[in-house]
């Protein structure tokens, strides 16, 4: 009985032994494991990095269109200059408009609208620390009994000021809104 006893404790301790390691398949299947987690958080950070640039953009371009807005409520409606009164929509000297001083100017001399790169802030001036950005202006003067109807520029005390702003090639926001001739002009 003692022998026996002796040989069975024996065979278990071997048998201890070689539990104590892992099998291949254990590790591999626990590298498979860490690799997966690993691909996992690498992709995850570059979802993350893409979602902040996005982010970062779509930020920029917000404050972009807040300050074509702010710029165009505050043009005249039309020329003041008495020199310029009359004249038809458009612009009253150089093209890109150096010189903006009524809503009217944001057309381009081919009737289309004025593209700024670098664009302009809330007063008119440049933002020249975003030289990579633009604002492209559009305008449709509006009938103001139906303001989703287009008439011709000029025939109307409503306009549609459409403004897209783009990063690069990029076009990341397109936003407008009406403008209206005040009664103090």
């Amino acid at each position: 009985m003692y022998q026996w006893h002796a040989c069975s404790i024996r065979g278990r301790s071997r048998h201890a032994a070689r539990r104590r390691g892992m099998t291949l398949v254990e590790v591999s299947v626990a590298v498979a494991v860490i690799g997966i987690g690993v691909t996992a958080l690498v992709v995850a950070a570059g979802s993350s990095a893409r979602v902040n640039d996005t982010s970062r953009e779509i930020t920029q371009a917000t404050l972009l269109v807040q300050e074509a807005r702010e710029w165009t409520l505050d043009l005249p409606f039309q020329d003041q200059d008495d020199g310029d009164m009359g004249n038809p929509p458009g612009p009253d000297g150089s093209d890109p408009q150096d010189f903006v001083d009524d809503l009217d100017d944001l057309i381009g001399e081919d009737g289309e609208g004025v593209t700024y790169s670098p664009p302009h802030d809330g007063q008119g001036y440049d933002i020249y620390l975003m030289s990579d950005w633009s604002q492209e202006f559009q305008l449709d003067w509006r009938d103001p009994a139906d303001l989703d109807q287009s008439v011709s520029p000029g025939g109307s005390d409503v306009v549609y000021v459409t403004v897209t702003i783009r990063h690069g090639d990029k076009a990341v926001m397109t936003s407008g809104w009406l403008v209206t001739r005040g009664s103090d002009e």
